[in-house]
């Protein structure tokens, strides 16, 4: 026994998918297409941006490292055992007694302007 296939079903897509209607369908299909576009190159940009991402974050570690090599060569160098070290050779040494100050004296003449 074979079961009977309903007419209806085949003549109702039939009648859907006809030329009138794809015609009539027109902007809404022309609509799907351009969403379709949109989100394809929305996809392509964050591929982009995302690997552009990516190197800027690489070049900043890089950049980090060196920052950090350079600060602590800096720091190594400018220890005062270092300094006295590199300016020897010039004949300049540590002072081994205390600075003297001298001292300004400032004299200001408190004079009035006449009216």
């Amino acid at each position: 026994m074979t079961e009977p296939i309903n007419p209806t079903t085949k003549t109702t897509l039939k009648s859907m998918l006809n030329y009138q209607w794809i015609v009539m369908n027109i902007s809404f299909f022309l609509f799907l297409a351009f969403i379709a576009i949109l989100y394809i190159a929305n996809g392509h940009l964050t591929d982009k941006t995302i690997r552009k991402i990516n190197t800027t974050q690489k070049e900043l570690k890089e950049l980090e490292f060196e920052f950090k090599t350079l600060k602590s060569d800096l720091m190594r160098r400018s220890r005062a055992v270092e300094i006295q070290d590199k300016v020897a050779p010039y004949g300049l040494m540590v002072a081994k007694e205390m600075p003297i100050r001298l001292v300004k004296e400032n004299k200001i003449q408190n004079q009035t302007p006449n009216k």
